[in-house]
């Protein structure tokens, strides 16, 4: 039977092989949760590559052997692991059909919600906490608890940029007793304020908070799903979609997405747009006024941003 360690070891061979060729990448998602100890178990592993190492990562990945089984895209409505769409908010998906086990590789190249450089912060193969907390703000209820529990993660550790990521009212007002808030902290979350003034409506701004990623969320979802759906059709249609080789599977997710599929849906729509979009959806779910607490949501698009305008330098 394969285990959670015999599973962690063949994720950590793949980045450890890359970055001997050379290559930026780490662990995030519930593996890099798991390692930092605020999750027990995950089966699939999230990968951050930079965009440049993304032709390294396919090699290793077209090289990798999991007890017999070769690696794989999984399903059609993956993106190519392609520089000019993982710089675009795309997402490549891999698997290892073995009989025992199937591992998952999901692989990004910019870090969903992140407001700083994720390769700045890497801790050995791991995304560092505050990257890998702020992808934790996803429309799925399951996932805040480990953005808090990295936030209070990262307050022990000494990182007051802990105080971000901790949604649960009660945690805050605790760690408030006894922990220095700057006011660089309170800038950056505004909804902070309420805590240092100890003002009742606290739980609402929190709650808020949460509403507005999981509609935000939602939001580039449906966009992505929209974006996908002629690029997935024409994937599943082709013959050799699924074929053995993982080459031959790269050139026809390619082939199809520099013909139909947007390079960044979220840039394509307009940032602006997408967030006044997803706070129009929160506050038929909120009483008037919670969404004037919330933080900066622009400068967690600016990965995408930067690497648009890498690509259209180099073009």
């Amino acid at each position: 039977m394969i285990s959670q360690a015999d599973l962690d070891r063949f994720y950590e061979g793949l980045l450890t092989d890359v970055r001997v060729r050379g290559g930026t990448c780490a662990i995030a998602g519930g593996m890099a949760c798991v390692q930092y100890g605020v999750a027990q178990s995950t089966k699939d592993c999230d990968v951050l590559c930079s965009v440049e190492a993304l032709s390294t990562l396919l090699d290793v990945i077209a090289e990798s052997n999991f007890l017999g089984a070769r690696g794989s895209y999984r399903g059609h409505l993956t993106a190519p692991l392609d520089r000019r769409w993982l710089a675009g908010g795309w997402t490549s998906h891999f698997e290892w059909q073995a009989a025992d086990a199937k591992p998952h590789l999901d692989v990004f190249g910019v870090a969903p919600r992140a407001s700083t450089n994720w390769s700045q912060g890497i801790s050995g193969l791991l995304a560092g906490m505050h990257t890998v907390a702020e992808m934790k703000r996803t429309d799925r209820g399951k996932d805040w608890p480990f953005a808090s529990a990295l936030g209070t993660r990262l307050i022990a550790d000494g990182d007051l940029n802990g105080w971000l990521h901790i949604f649960e009212v009660e945690t805050l007002e605790a760690l408030f007793e006894t922990v220095p808030l700057p006011d660089e902290m309170v800038a950056k979350r505004p909804a902070l304020q309420l805590l240092c003034d100890r003002d009742p409506r606290l739980r609402a701004a929190v709650f808020g908070e949460m509403t507005f990623w999981q509609e935000l969320d939602r939001q580039c979802i449906r966009l992505h799903e929209a974006a996908v759906r002629k690029y997935m059709l024409a994937v599943k249609r082709d013959p050799d979609a699924d074929v053995p080789d993982l080459r031959t599977q790269h050139a026809v997710r390619l082939r199809h997405a520099e013909a139909l599929l947007p390079r960044c849906p979220i840039l394509d729509y307009g940032i602006e747009r997408l967030i006044e979009d997803a706070k129009q959806s929160a506050s038929q779910l909120l009483a008037p006024g919670i969404l004037e607490w919330l933080p900066n949501i622009t400068e967690h698009f600016d990965g995408l941003r930067c690497e648009r305008a890498n690509l259209t330098k180099e073009a």
